[in-house]
């Protein structure tokens, strides 16, 4: 008897669940309360046993992938024995079968954030024919927050890849195909009634339309297959499809670019039929993937990648939002400079930390927004957001040309070992592309080191929808001028400067100096028995 094995419901608000990790694979006889699997919630945590006694016949949910409470995740056969596949000969139509030594497995687009609808493939790690190993990179993906590494959830050859390069794909659909090294692949059916219904063209289509739009080689534009299979539906030709005007990065025409096209009466379609001739179309460009260099030219083209677009419209999002004022403050940091000086090397050896500024600056800064919580809100219309969380952004500035605002979670609980871990953490990640989704949203202040590179102030930019952003500045000593029983002297000091970015349309220049000034008492008065 097959007995299916469902994501388990966790509580009465958790309608979905992430699998972490199997503990059984495809196969593996299992004993009742033996652990198969775990899973993660907005909740929990928690490892899933076994029902019954058996085989686990089938595995249908990937790890790291996230799905509805109730979902089958996985099949055990209890008689003890394997299920076998009818035959083909003995349905007629279905989809014929053969044994090859493995299983063909497809390898979705991820989903990694609750509003991320599709991805884009930045780069191959591995060809067709390439064997591989469970965990090992296959691709990478980038998406609207974050870019991350896509590791194969299984042993195998990678038998194919559906999507080239800067291709964006839907979550869910197939990318890649991995042929595993033990169970049946299944063949793609002959029939037609067994094509999937987007893809399905009436003969009066066939006679209307043009070529079918599923395919690309005629075209020097990219379209997503969520836009083609929409274009699809609605009958619209590729050479159409191409008149489309896309609001999309490099152009490309959005699933809301083609809604809006079709509601407008796709009054442009009319246009198109009725006047167009072949020779009135538009000139193909062809994309360009690299850079382009005309002979003779001055100078070159270069393609932004994924992750600069991103931070270019995030930067004139803020821009437009966010009424930018900024104030600076220099801070003497004798006391943690000292500290950081006399300990370094035995937090590096002992406990595998790097003693930096950036712990004692967070520390600072946590201990400000719960003085001055205004600071830790945002704006939604004409409403005031109180946080009652804190999620400290740390800007990390990614090679060769990139940056990624990650988060501390409920920072403010953590002392200043655990920030200088977190610290450490996320950047490690952030330059792996190890991040995932929920390391870079629901933050609430951000603080951006730009003394790292050995400028000595900036201005910062706000990071939406926060509210203040703090730069920091490169620490250099100084001749400053220190009072000492009512006589001024000259000191050399390790000094730093401190800029606070807000938003006047909440913060105005009382609260931002307020702030400010709370975060340079608690560096200048360090109490280092903290640490």
């Amino acid at each position: 008897m097959k007995v299916d094995i469902v994501m388990p419901k966790m509580g009465e608000s958790i309608n979905e669940g992430t699998l972490i990790k199997w503990h059984k694979k495809k196969g593996d006889r299992v004993k009742k309360d033996d652990i198969i699997y775990e899973i993660s919630t907005d909740k929990v945590d928690t490892e899933i046993p076994s029902p019954e006694d058996g085989i686990l016949s089938d595995i249908k949910v990937f790890e790291q992938e996230t799905v509805l409470v109730g979902t089958v995740v996985a099949v055990i056969e209890t008689n003890g024995e394997e299920a076998t596949e009818t035959s083909a000969e003995k349905i007629p139509d279905a989809p014929s079968t053969h044994q090859v030594g493995g299983e063909l497995v497809d390898i979705p687009m991820p989903k990694m954030g609750e509003s991320i609808m599709e991805g884009t493939i930045l780069k191959w790690h591995k060809k067709a024919g390439d064997k591989i190993n469970r965990d090992e990179i296959i691709f990478e993906i980038s998406t609207d927050k974050v870019d991350t590494e896509v590791p194969s959830p299984v042993d195998g050859i990678l038998s194919e890849i559906l999507f080239d390069v800067n291709a964006t794909v839907p979550v869910g659909a197939a990318v890649a195909k991995i042929l595993t090294t033990s169970g049946i692949v299944k063949q793609i059916p002959a029939s037609q009634d067994s094509v999937p219904e987007p893809q399905k063209i009436s003969a009066q289509e066939k006679r209307t339309s043009e070529p079918p739009i599923a395919h690309q080689k005629n075209s020097n534009k990219f379209f997503s297959p969520l836009v083609l299979n929409m274009a699809l539906a609605e009958g619209i030709s590729l050479s159409e499809l191409e008149t489309v005007s896309g609001t999309g990065i490099e152009g490309r025409i959005t699933k809301n670019d083609l809604l809006n096209y079709i509601q407008r009466g796709r009054s442009d379609r009319n246009l198109y039929s009725a006047q167009m001739s072949e020779s009135e179309k538009p000139a193909k460009q062809p994309a360009e993937k690299n850079f382009k260099r005309e002979p003779g030219a001055s100078s070159e083209i270069i393609p932004m990648d994924i992750n600069r677009q991103r931070v270019m419209n995030h930067m004139i999002k803020s821009r437009d939002t966010s009424v930018h004022v900024t104030a600076i403050s220099e801070v003497d940091v004798t006391v943690i400079h000292n500290f950081i000086e006399r300990n370094r090397d035995s937090y590096s050896a002992n406990e595998g930390l790097k003693l930096t500024y950036m712990p004692f600056i967070s520390f600072a800064v946590i201990k400000a927004l719960k003085e001055f919580p205004l600071m830790n809100a945002s704006i939604e219309g004409n409403n005031i957001v109180m946080k009652k969380f804190i999620n400290l952004g740390i800007a990390v500035a990614v090679e060769p040309n990139g940056l990624i605002v990650p988060n501390i979670k409920n920072a403010d609980e953590k002392n200043i070992r655990g920030l200088a871990r977190s610290i450490q953490d996320l950047g490690t990640r952030s330059r792996s592309k190890k991040l995932t989704a929920d390391d870079v949203s629901a933050g609430t202040f951000t603080i951006t080191n730009y003394g790292v590179f050995g400028s000595l102030f900036g201005t910062p930019i706000i990071n939406q929808p926060e509210v203040g952003i703090l730069g920091v500045g490169a620490v250099t000593k100084k001749p400053v001028v220190v009072e000492v029983n009512g006589i001024d002297s000259i000191a050399i000091k390790p000094m730093m400067y401190l800029s606070l970015s807000h938003d006047h349309r909440l913060v105005d220049g009382m609260l931002g100096g307020k702030f400010l000034k709370s975060v340079k008492e608690t560096l200048e008065n360090f109490d280092v028995s903290l640490v």
